[in-house]
């Protein structure tokens, strides 16, 4: 169980969530903040510096590999494609560091369907991958998690894991919920200290969750643990498979107040030191976002950052998984051209705010912000929720 570090008593979260956590003592040692210091330094920092110094070749700093499609679980927002898909090959995932820490790239972030359908391939993958000097990055929704992948995940190397969680208990349509991992995930953060790794939560606000957000993020600084938070989003493109395009959660207009009064919130807590993988200027967009009034914003993807399929052919984003494009393959390389890419960025980023590639545009605007982004992996922690 958590330490207790202090006393506090909330009494605005929501009906029937008890707030009162003990607080977990978060006194890592300077070790612990050194080596994730120089490890983002080194596998963040140095290579968006090299892309920088040759801005025309392409050199991607965020990675995102596609090791299945499959999942445990079936959240109504998400349009992962399919059941019971072969998942990527180790020979096919090898290929991939391979070709990724062949043009300077050193970010590995796994994606799905849930990466821990198949274990030890995560295990196997990440200390091959970490073995060839990369930050590896995991997102599970936790219900598969046990102590001995967490200690074998620890042992391989892991830099960060992005435990997926909506609500504090079950909510239609939403079955990653905090009280259906707690054992495992206070297991997880017991072990940081033994590790290195920084955990955190990813929170994605759909209609059905906006009195759970508030809840999570007291939950999270209990624990002495960041958070990062999405916006439900309908895919772009259109899926035969996927069954919810109606209820996917999507945030309509009568929502959007009580959205509104959450972001604020978090605008907030953001601006008093409460470390969030999101900035301020990605929370304030969120409210242009679910009115339909984002406009186009410079994304990315496809030049700092990109996708890996199962097949090891490439992608953008995560959005685009499914066009029919040619964008290339870790056998010949990559085919992204930088003005048919802004052409379609100009149609397809008003309905789309990726945290991940609205995050890699803003933290590399600037020194100061890549800096920012650096010490965020290093200390990533709350420095203090009032």
């Amino acid at each position: 169980m958590p330490v207790p570090r202090e006393s506090i008593t909330h009494n605005d979260g929501p009906e029937g969530i008890n707030l009162g956590h003990r607080i977990k003592n978060r006194s890592h040692s300077g070790r612990y903040y050194r080596r994730n210091f120089a490890r983002a330094y080194k596998s963040w920092l140095l290579p968006y510096l090299k892309s920088r110094v040759n801005p025309n070749k392409f050199r991607p700093v965020l990675s995102f590999l596609y090791t299945d499609l499959n999942c445990n679980i079936n959240c109504h927002y998400c349009y992962s494609r399919g059941k019971n898909i072969p998942g990527m090959t180790m020979e096919t995932a090898r290929s991939a560091v391979d070709w990724l820490h062949s043009v300077g790239c050193r970010v590995l972030a796994y994606m799905g369907g849930e990466p821990l359908v198949r274990k030890q391939f995560i295990i196997d993958l990440t200390r091959y991958a970490v073995e060839k000097g990369f930050f590896v990055y995991l997102p599970t929704n936790g219900i598969l998690l046990d102590r001995d992948f967490i200690d074998g995940i620890g042992e391989a190397g892991i830099s960060t894991i992005n435990l997926a969680v909506d609500a504090v208990d079950k909510i239609e349509g939403l079955p990653k919920y905090f009280n259906r991992i707690k054992p495992q995930f206070e297991y997880l953060v017991e072990q940081e200290k033994k590790y290195g790794y920084i955990t955190f939560f990813n929170i994605n606000i759909t209609r059905h969750n906006v009195d759970d957000v508030k809840g999570l993020t007291q939950i999270a600084h209990d624990y002495g643990i960041a958070s990062d938070y999405h916006v439900a989003e309908p895919p772009i493109i259109k899926y035969d498979d996927y069954r919810h395009e109606d209820d996917g959660g999507w945030i309509t207009d009568e929502y959007s107040e009580p959205v509104d009064g959450i972001l604020d919130w978090l605008i907030e807590k953001n601006l008093e030191g409460c470390t969030m993988v999101n900035s301020v200027e990605h929370l304030k967009a969120m409210k242009l976002f679910i009115r339909h009034k984002l406009p186009p914003w410079p994304c990315r993807a496809g030049q700092l950052s990109m996708v890996i399929r199962l097949d090891g052919s490439f992608a953008p984003c995560f959005e685009l998984y499914g066009a029919k494009e040619d964008w290339g393959n870790i056998h010949e390389g990559a085919k992204f051209d930088p003005v048919k890419l802004s052409v379609k960025k100009q149609e397809c980023s008003p309905h789309c705010l990726s945290t991940c590639n609205f995050q890699v545009n803003h933290y590399s605007q600037s020194m100061l912000y890549s800096l920012q982004w650096v010490a965020k992996h290093a200390y990533g922690s709350f420095f203090g929720i009032s």
